[in-house]
């Protein structure tokens, strides 16, 4: 399949990602790194705090139990943002947290939890930022911030198969990582070029 998207680090696909990993080899990269979806299209509902600032869009479904046996299959590692939200997860001794800084009176989750797989960590790490000046593409975008301190417990090459605006590829341009990203959507695959391409263009940290 030809990438939609590529640099000299990774590479990005426009396509439903159960349909690309089923062509993976086994173990074939170090890391899953992801965000996926937390909710079904039907249980996107927004908040009345989302509400008041214009809405949510729908933009597809949750993480399946096949697709994450699919996840499991293909990579030697995993970190799952919003693990909270699927039962089917094996149970994890690790866990990464990211606190937010959003006043108590916000209906918004004022954290969010990343499932490790355990040979990843056993214990729980907590990151905080004051605050976030990064411009949203994404309704459920993180910072790049956070996904660069997720790398740093997991080494080599980095799969995300719900890349959305791009932000794991960002960091992994920042990290020099080699990756790959899958994202459905053309809309969010012409975002995530985008934000990859100026990052890439930039250099690295190391």
């Amino acid at each position: 399949m030809k990438p939609y998207f590529e640099t000299e680090l990774g590479k990005l696909y426009n396509c439903d990602c159960l349909d690309f990993m089923k062509t993976m080899e086994d173990k074939s990269v170090d890391l899953v790194l992801t965000d996926p979806p937390y909710r079904d299209e039907k249980d996107n509902q927004p908040t009345k705090d989302m509400r008041a600032n214009g809405g949510m869009e729908c933009f597809g479904n949750k993480l399946t139990k096949e697709q994450f046996k699919e996840i499991e299959r293909v990579s030697g590692k995993q970190i799952i943002w919003g693990c909270n939200n699927f039962d089917f997860l094996p149970p994890y001794k690790g866990f990464l947290v990211w606190k937010k800084h959003i006043p108590e009176k916000f209906t918004m989750s004022m954290a969010e939890i990343a499932y490790l797989s355990e040979n990843i960590l056993t214990i729980s790490k907590v990151f905080y930022k004051a605050s976030n000046s990064e411009h949203r593409y994404h309704p459920t975008q993180k910072p790049v911030t956070v996904m660069v301190w997720s790398l740093k417990f997991a080494e080599g090459s980095v799969f995300d198969p719900f890349l959305g605006s791009g932000t794991t590829a960002v960091a992994c341009e920042k990290l020099n990582r080699r990756w790959i990203g899958i994202e459905i959507s053309e809309k969010y695959c012409e975002i995530a070029a985008k934000r990859i391409s100026l990052e890439a263009s930039q250099g690295k940290l190391w």
